[in-house]
């Protein structure tokens, strides 16, 4: 397992949502590690076409998700605000022998940028942000998955503490993807809104697979 420190950058600090989710873990709170239906969707239905290379989660939290794809012998960048979903995802990834393949993150993404074009999935399951998720969309390399989900702007009718810039308008995220990506699924969860898109190969793979 590695940790990649924070920079002067990305570095969370006091942020706010560091200390939310924070006290969150902290206050007894027992992970489940259960892997999001996406992650089971992208590592199970659609894996045949994935092309070879990691998976980047952002807002990972405790994720199984990460372990999923750790599994699967995927390496996996995985992000989070909070040092204590973290250490927790870290401490589950060592009990099944997977802190090899798992390099935890310790970063606000509003500060932190994935490198372009360099992970086979891109996963964000609890987050939204629209440069985040231009940023997510431009890391995910030819052939790619881009998996996300969201509450829409009705989960503030009974979550009146959400933010509308951290909710969906009706046309995202889909509308905010890059022309080169086909989109493979959007739909509505209760209050949540989830997307599964996919990067086009690039000519010169597609030749080669042909």
């Amino acid at each position: 397992m590695s940790s990649e420190p924070a920079g002067a950058r990305s570095g969370p600090g006091d942020h706010a949502d560091r200390l939310r989710w924070n006290a969150k873990y902290a206050a007894g709170f027992v992970p489940s590690f259960v892997p999001h239906p996406l992650a089971i969707q992208v590592f199970g239905s659609l894996s045949i076409d994935l092309p070879d290379g990691p998976l980047a989660e952002l807002a990972c939290g405790p994720s199984g998700a990460a372990l999923l794809a750790a599994a699967n012998g995927r390496r996996v960048t995985a992000v989070d605000v909070s040092e204590i979903a973290l250490g927790m995802l870290g401490a589950e990834a060592r009990r099944r022998g997977l802190d090899q393949l798992i390099t935890l993150v310790h970063a606000d993404l509003s500060a932190w940028r994935p490198e372009p074009r360099s992970y086979a999935v891109v996963l964000c399951t609890g987050f939204w942000a629209s440069a985040v998720f231009t940023a997510a969309a431009e890391a995910v390399a030819a052939g790619g998955m881009l998996g996300w989900e969201a509450f829409t702007a009705q989960a503030r009718r009974s979550r009146p503490r959400l933010q509308a810039d951290w909710c969906l308008t009706p046309d995202e995220p889909a509308s905010l993807l890059p022309p080169d990506f086909t989109l493979l699924d959007q739909h509505d969860q209760g209050q949540k809104r989830q997307l599964l898109a996919r990067r086009g190969r690039a000519a010169g793979a597609v030749a080669a697979g042909a």
